[in-house]
C-alpha cells in the first residue's frame, strides 16, 4: 500500500523551522527570520499565522497594501520587515527604541518612518489607515499627511484623537492604548474607530489625495516631516477601505498573543 502523500510532507523542526501554514504568513516569517538572523519562537509564528488567516477570513487582507507588525521580531530590522507592500525607510530609529512586546517608540522630534506608500496609490473614496498604540502622547501625529486644512491623518491633539480620511476630521475617543484607524468607502462620509467604538463624519466630502507618501510617527507636509510622535506603536497599515472593527479585533488578539509568547 503506497504511503499517504500527507505523511511525506516535511514537518516543521529544527532551529530554522517555520510553523505557519498560510503562504503569506510563511513568507513574512521567513523574511523576519532572515532580518533577525535567528527564527521567531513557535508561539510568535503561530500568532502571526492566525492573524493573517483571520484577516483573510474577515475579507480585509487584500485591502492592506502597506503594513509592518512593529512587534514580535527579535530586532529592529525584523520589525521593519514589511508584512505587506514596500519596506519603510527608517529615519533615526535605533535598536534601543524597539521592544518586542510593545513596539517602536518615537522621540517627538527626529524619528519617523516613510511608509513608501503614496497617498494617491489608493482610490480617493476607497482608503484606510490604522495604527495600534501601546503608549500615547499629546499634540502629535501617528500616521499620515496633512496640508491646507485637509489630510489623511491619525493624530492626538489636546488629549483627543482626531482622524482625517481624504478630508475633514472626526473625533474618536480620548487617549488610551489600542487600535486607532479611519476608513472611507464613499465620497460623502468616513468612519474612524478609536479604542473599541466607531465615530462617523457624515458630511465629510472627499478631496483628491496628494502624491506624498504617508509618514509614520509624524505627518508628511509639503515642507517635510512635522508633529513628530512620542508614542509607541505596535502596528500600522495603509490601503483600501476595510472593516475597522474586524482589523481592531484581529490586532488586539495578535498583540495579546505576542505578549504571551515572548518571555
Amino acid at each position: 500500500m503506497p504511503m499517504s502523500p500527507r505523511l511525506l510532507r516535511p514537518r516543521a523542526s529544527g532551529a530554522s523551522a517555520i510553523f505557519a501554514t498560510d503562504a503569506d504568513a510563511r513568507a513574512y516569517i521567513a523574511a523576519v527570520n532572515a532580518a533577525d538572523g535567528q527564527p521567531l519562537e513557535q508561539a510568535t509564528q503561530l500568532a502571526i499565522d492566525a492573524f493573517v488567516i483571520g484577516c483573510k477570513a474577515d475579507g480585509i487582507w487584500s485591502a492592506i497594501k502597506a503594513s509592518c507588525i512593529l512587534m514580535g521580531a527579535r530586532t529592529l530590522s525584523g520589525a521593519l520587515t514589511p508584512l505587506v507592500g514596500a519596506a519603510p525607510t527608517n529615519f533615526n530609529f535605533v535598536s534601543g527604541d524597539y521592544n518586542r512586546k510593545t513596539g517602536l517608540v518615537g522621540n517627538g522630534s527626529t524619528k519617523y518612518l516613510d511608509s513608501n506608500r503614496s497617498l494617491n496609490s489608493d482610490p480617493q473614496n476607497n482608503f484606510h489607515l490604522s495604527v495600534y498604540i501601546t503608549t500615547g502622547g499629546n499634540n502629535q501625529d501617528y500616521l499620515g499627511d496633512f496640508a491646507s486644512g485637509n489630510g489623511n491623518l491619525l493624530q492626538l491633539f489636546n488629549s483627543t484623537h482626531f482622524a482625517y480620511a481624504r478630508g475633514a476630521g472626526v473625533i474618536a475617543r480620548t487617549s488610551q492604548p489600542g487600535f486607532f484607524g479611519a476608513a472611507r468607502s464613499t465620497s460623502s462620509a468616513f468612519t474612524a474607530r478609536g479604542f473599541g467604538s466607531d465615530a462617523t463624519n457624515t458630511s465629510a466630502t472627499s478631496v483628491a489625495p496628494p502624491s506624498r507618501n504617508s509618514f509614520v510617527f509624524a505627518r508628511n507636509t509639503p515642507g517635510g516631516a512635522s508633529s513628530h510622535s512620542v508614542a509607541r506603536l505596535a502596528f500600522y497599515s495603509i490601503g483600501e477601505s476595510l472593516s475597522l472593527a474586524a482589523l481592531d479585533s484581529r490586532l488586539t488578539t495578535l498583540y495579546n498573543a505576542i505578549g504571551a509568547a515572548i518571555p
